[in-house]
């Protein structure tokens, strides 16, 4: 009763021997003296993960069932925690009271603008246990664990394509709506997302804005820095299911499991031989079309491979071995 009266009155009583935090009841010192001896004695009975609170467990566990139970009171949009709903306010007020004290850029709540500080230092907290590679954002971890796991929980409600990113499947949905209300200044080319302009307009100027650490060779786009790492590192972290051969791209694995399915889905338009890359129906036409797009930087002769033009500088080689 003693308790419950205090509880009201507002008075904290109770304190914590190693802090000297105060609290308003027993129970609660109780509860915050878990944070102090890391004992995590509640436990979620699907994945097995520990937690100081049984608060906890509850909210983890909406992980498992998508349980959503608060809502916007303006666009009616569900999230699994309170504060989620709180943060999200911000997006309809517009409000932004942080600040990053480097660059002056506002957010809406402190930790974001903690998030955002990594893009200056550099700090990348958390990594993978499979690979070990580290990354800037807890969530990076979560998308790259995809690339091991070959999990796809994004999947296309019109026609059920998979896809191990948010992202990537807002993209494909652009293939069945057809929108792209974004274009480029130089030639129109339009694209269904303002990233991809930003990304196309390398091909007019030219830029190449990430490097290899280790050579110094320069490319348009991140990624391509991140594939041509692994040939230095001579790391494969892509393997075909079907005989355990493991490539540096996933794109190679693709293309690999045809040698297994026997699949030919390019075909060419003249003849109707088939291929199982794009690219070498696109040799194949030359057979057809003359085409001779590789030609001798000495005498100027053509060919339609590059390999031939390798081959036929050997000769001139020669003739300058034999004066």
């Amino acid at each position: 009763m003693l308790q419950d009266m205090q509880t009201h009155a507002g008075e904290k009583l109770f304190s914590c021997e190693v802090c000297g935090k105060t609290f308003s009841c027993q129970n609660d010192v109780t509860r915050h003296m878990l944070t102090h001896t890391a004992e995590k004695p509640f436990y979620c009975e699907i994945c097995g993960k520990t937690f100081a609170h049984q608060t906890n467990v509850t909210r983890h566990m909406r992980t498992h069932t998508g349980e959503k139970p608060f809502s916007c009171k303006v666009c009616g949009k569900a999230f699994a925690h309170k504060n989620h709903v709180t943060r999200h306010m911000q997006t309809h007020t517009g409000e932004k009271p942080s600040s990053c004290k480097v660059c002056r850029k506002a957010f809406a709540h402190q930790n974001d603008v903690m998030r955002h500080m990594r893009t200056h230092t550099g700090e990348k907290p958390f990594y993978c246990e499979i690979c070990g590679k580290a990354f800037a954002q807890q969530y990076n971890v979560t998308e790259h664990m995809r690339t091991h796991t070959g999990e796809k929980p994004f999947s296309c409600k019109v026609c059920g394509k998979a896809f191990a990113r948010q992202r990537y499947l807002m993209v494909h949905m652009q293939t069945h709506t057809g929108e792209k209300p974004f274009s480029c200044k130089v030639c129109g080319k339009a694209f269904a997302h303002q990233i991809d302009v930003t990304k196309h307009m390398r091909t007019h100027t030219g830029e190449k804005p990430f490097s290899c650490k280790v050579c110094g060779k320069a490319f348009a786009h991140q990624n391509h820095v991140t594939g041509h790492v692994r040939t230095h590192t001579g790391e494969k972290p892509f393997s075909c299911k079907v005989c355990g051969k493991a490539f540096a791209h996933q794109s190679d694995v693709t293309r690999h499991l045809k040698t297994h399915t026997g699949e030919k889905p390019f075909t060419c338009k003249v003849c109707g031989k088939a291929f199982t890359r794009q690219t070498n129906a696109t040799v194949h036409m030359r057979t057809h079309t003359g085409e001779k797009p590789f030609s001798c930087e000495v005498c100027g002769k053509a060919f339609e491979h590059q390999t031939n033009v390798t081959r036929h500088m050997q000769t001139h080689e020669r003739e300058n071995l034999n004066g």
